[in-house]
């Protein structure tokens, strides 16, 4: 078995009476693209710079690549939280002095730093002052420098904070594109749906505990899809009037009927019901979201108040 890029045992970290980590395991395997997932201030970012060694746990270990960030520092890139560049040089000079801090040859230099100028559509920068650029324009060109040398572990602490849509499915293309090469890629967001669109693993935090830790195909099998969502063309669902609905335990209204099943229902019993009794535009089983997933695994952690509270916590930018 490969060795894991990066492995934390029983890592904590505290800032006065504030615990930001409790207790933390995890593995990443080696050439995943792995989401570090959470609310704002669930510990996403504390856990980023432990493994960076930018901070050091109180307790437990932390292991990158064999050893620390700082013995691999050219095997890694890193793009975070804090946005920063050198805004007096040129777009050109400050990717082309990044490169020669990460151990890139001189030869050849400017040519990678146009061509992936060019990939992030930003032609013409290269002469311009980094201070002249928009924001989007600075983040990408932040981007350029975390993954210039060729790492071979990328670290994205939110990396697509403040891109507008057509950037954002640039920037996603571009991480698939990384990781099919064979790169391990770790990225944190608040924004839970757009990991699930690239993500083969999810590590899932909040206030510092992790809630879990698994492969998106594991995520999905363990939690089956017990909601049906039926769009009836006769008038509305009623569960009274339909043999076997008693597995129902919730209706929600909407453009459709949302059905949610009790844990020991047959969706499939369900929908056959339905069917029999109501003729429908479409019914289908709708798979849990990742927000969905994150909510009902702190109220099972932490009880109903908790669960409303990570829900607002999820919707707040």
């Amino acid at each position: 078995m490969a060795r894991p890029a990066i492995q934390l045992c029983s890592a904590s970290k505290s800032f006065g009476t504030t615990r930001a980590v409790r207790d933390l395991d995890l593995v990443v395997p080696t050439g995943s693209l792995c989401g570090f997932l959470g609310p704002n201030g669930a510990g996403k970012t504390t856990t980023l710079r432990m493994i960076m060694s930018i901070i050091y746990p109180d307790s437990g270990s932390v292991g990158v690549l064999g050893g620390n960030a700082l013995q691999s520092k050219d095997r890694i890139g890193y793009l975070p939280e804090e946005r920063g560049l050198y805004r007096k040089m040129r777009v050109g000079e400050f990717l082309q002095y990044i490169g020669r801090l990460k151990g890139m040859p001189r030869r050849g230099l400017a040519a990678d730093v146009r061509g992936w100028l060019g990939r992030l559509a930003l032609p013409g920068v290269e002469r311009k002052k980094c201070e002249e650029l928009s924001k989007g324009m600075q983040q990408k060109v932040q981007f350029v420098a975390a993954i210039l040398h060729d790492p071979e572990l990328l670290i994205l602490d939110e990396p697509f904070s403040g891109l507008d849509p057509v950037n954002t499915e640039l920037l996603n293309r571009l991480i698939r594109e990384l990781n099919d090469q064979g790169k391990t890629i770790i990225f944190s967001t608040h924004i839970l749906h757009q990991a699930e669109q690239i993500c083969d693993r999810i590590f899932l935090i909040n206030h510092g505990v992790k809630l879990l830790d698994a492969s998106l195909q594991e995520i999905h099998h363990r939690f089956d899809p017990h909601t049906i969502v039926a769009d009836p063309l006769d008038g509305r669902i009623e569960a009274d009037g339909i043999e076997g609905l008693q597995s129902v335990r919730r209706m929600r209204e909407g453009s459709a009927q949302e059905l949610e099943l009790r844990p020991d229902a047959n969706p499939q019993t369900v929908m056959k019901r339905v069917l029999e009794r109501h003729r429908v535009r479409s019914i289908e089983l709708r798979r849990l979201s990742l927000e969905e997933v994150f909510i009902q695994l702190v109220g099972q952690d932490q009880g109903a108040e908790a669960a409303a509270q990570a829900r607002e916590d999820l919707t707040r930018v």
